[in-house]
């Protein structure tokens, strides 16, 4: 088993390996801390068995990284670890694509539990759940808008992220070692694919995936 290990703090990093040696001590472990590694590693492959994915990521804006993998390698299981532990971001992870969700207050044993249960294609949520779920409207609401980023092949997606982020066309292609008009192309199939028409509206809609709880 190969397992995949993406999450940039390294004190929980090594926690999360060790505990998941302890509960399957056969598996094969790698990590990374950033997410463009991350994608490089599964575009490179051998692809994982299983991921076990950080939300908060630099580089990533809240569950982006979760939809992206997912339109790319729908096969590929994902179990989202997260510090969150609200239970409208549990919700809005399994919506996008993840089959898990481990709170980094989970007890280790948690851990190794969940992997087998997700790996024989079933979804693990945390034990301690209230019974009765209010499901959160945004997880509905964000589905189009997951499906349109999906659309993005992986070089479009990395230009969308570095808009964000608010780098010019001629940054974006210095970092990307292409011309700024190959971004000036990417920028413009973007905006057709998200229908919006400008970098602000782009950046609204990538922005509508943050984890930040946005009503009171």
């Amino acid at each position: 088993m190969n397992i995949l290990i993406v999450d940039d703090h390294p004190l929980f990093r090594h926690a999360l390996i060790q505990a998941v040696r302890y509960s399957l001590p056969q598996a094969q472990i790698h990590e990374t801390a950033a997410v463009n590694e991350f994608y490089e590693r599964l575009e490179k492959g051998p692809e994982p068995d299983l991921v076990l994915l950080d939300l908060n990521l630099p580089g990533a804006s809240g569950f982006s990284a979760l939809v992206h993998v997912r339109a790319q390698y729908p096969l590929l299981p994902i179990i989202v670890v997260s510090a969150h532990e609200e239970v409208s971001i549990i919700q809005r992870s399994i919506a996008h694509g993840a089959m898990g969700y481990i709170p980094k207050s989970a007890h280790p044993s948690h851990i190794g539990e969940a992997i087998r249960q997700v790996l024989e294609g079933d979804i693990w949520l945390p034990p301690n759940l209230p019974a009765n779920l209010n499901f959160d409207p945004r997880a509905a609401d964000e589905t189009a808008l997951a499906e349109r980023i999906q659309s993005l092949t992986p070089q479009q997606f990395r230009v969308l992220m570095m808009v964000a982020e608010g780098l010019l066309n001629k940054q974006i292609a210095y970092e990307l070692e292409v011309s700024e008009a190959t971004i000036k192309a990417h920028v413009t199939a973007i905006f057709r694919k998200l229908g919006v028409q400008n970098r602000t509206q782009a950046v609204l809609a990538i922005n509508a995936l943050n984890i930040e709880e946005k009503r009171v």
